[in-house]
């Protein structure tokens, strides 16, 4: 593993994760998860579909699993949610792994959505020690902030970005407690905080990628951030950028006012 990539603990989860980890949203290609490795990420993002994601993530874990963590999950579709053991099992069998690191209900948007029973499901995972850490993705922040005072779940993958930072008020300062494990995710915002919002002046500053990553990760309630690069030139320009630490106060400043620029031009996926 990389010596310049510091591994940190997730929360009090029992587990230390690079401040970045990867997921393959876009594509990437097989050798860029391989990129990754090499690189030192040990945080591996999977939807449970992501093909270029499973096949070589399987094959890196059959010769060093405790290297990698793992964090994958049963999905709540709009008009379905997944069963949580059957999704669990499942993923077994696609890693061939015989635990997961981190196993997440993903999509919650309402807390109708989080019913008893996937809670229950997720809790026994865990008591049978097949999972290291249980918790949901959600953009409902105000129950995510519910749910990290209450403590039953030890991980949350939300969204916190230079655009989005109302998990500064509605989910951090419930943290404190029960310190569960943080991974956010859209830095850039789909990409919408590297683009001019109508409005910026033209030939002004913009956003690098790099820049998003490092503004997420400047926020100490952050321990990791998914990058979900096109291809291994942004995967490498995202981990360089990364190890040079958070932002100083004046880049800090920037990409704020930039995010509410951005923020107000479009105000979707509230």
């Amino acid at each position: 593993m990389s010596s310049s990539f510091q591994l940190r603990p997730l929360g009090s989860t029992g587990i230390s994760v690079t401040p970045l980890g990867l997921s393959a949203s876009y594509l990437p290609g097989k050798k860029t998860v391989y990129a990754a490795a090499e690189e030192g990420v040990n945080l591996f993002f999977s939807y449970g579909f992501d093909r270029q994601m499973i096949h070589p993530l399987r094959e890196l874990m059959q010769s060093n699993r405790e290297k990698y963590t793992l964090m994958t999950g049963a999905y709540n579709y709009v008009w379905w949610a997944q069963d949580v053991r059957k999704a669990f099992e499942k993923r077994l069998r696609q890693f061939g792994t015989d635990y997961i690191d981190v196993f997440l209900f993903m999509g919650v948007m309402k807390p109708a959505e989080f019913a008893p029973k996937v809670h229950e499901d997720l809790l026994k995972l865990k008591e049978e020690g097949k999972v290291r850490a249980i918790g949901v993705s959600c953009h409902n922040r105000a129950f995510l902030g519910k749910l990290a005072a209450e403590g039953d779940l030890n991980a949350f993958m939300l969204r916190y970005n230079a655009a989005h930072r109302g998990a500064e008020r509605d989910i951090f300062p419930h943290l404190a407690r029960h310190n569960p494990g943080v991974i956010s995710y859209t830095a850039t915002r789909w990409t919408a905080l590297l683009r001019r919002p109508k409005g910026w002046p033209k030939g002004a500053r913009i956003p690098t990628a790099p820049e998003c990553y490092r503004f997420v990760l400047s926020n100490p309630h952050v321990h990791a951030v998914l990058t979900a690069p096109r291809n291994e030139r942004e995967l490498r320009e995202n981990i360089a950028a990364v190890q040079k630490g958070p932002l100083d106060e004046e880049d800090m400043k920037f990409m704020r006012e930039f995010g509410d620029a951005v923020y107000n031009r479009k105000q979707w996926f509230m």
